[in-house]
Order: structure tokens, then sequence, then C-alpha cells
């Protein structure tokens, strides 16, 4: 039997890398989520950043299920 480390490493960081990625955007969605909710409260500028702020909790957001659906075709297959 024999170990491929070099290979097992890889996978190792590959995994270790996408989960990072998957938390970080996951936290910039919570994060920009409020700042979107109040809508209908301020200036015509302030209209603008929550649409921007909510615009940018549904790409994270989006991103993250993107990752989970992902993985879950390569465990699945076909």
């Amino acid at each position: 039997m024999d170990i491929h480390w070099a290979a097992l490493g890889g996978v190792i960081g590959v995994s270790l890398g996408i989960t990072l990625l998957t938390v970080v955007l996951f936290s910039l969605g919570v994060a920009a989520q409020p700042r979107g909710d109040g809508a209908g409260h301020g200036s015509e500028r302030s209209r603008g950043a929550n649409r921007t702020a909510t615009a940018a909790a549904v790409l994270c957001f989006g991103a993250c299920l993107a990752v989970a659906i992902y993985g879950l075709t390569l465990i699945i297959g076909d």
C-alpha cells in the first residue's frame, strides 16, 4: 500500500482553502444583510447604499450555495 503524500496534501490544502472561503463569504453576507434591511429610511443616497448592501449579501449567500451544490455533486456523482 502506497500513500501519495503530495496528493493528500493537495486535497487537504484545497479543502481548507474552500472551507475558509465559504466561511468568509457567509460572514460577509451576514454582515451586509442588516445594512440592506432599512431600504425605506433616509435619503436617496442611503437607499442606494442599502441596495448595494442587499446585492452584496445576496451574492455572498449565492456563492456559498454554489460551493455547497458543487461539493454535493462531487460527492454524489452522476
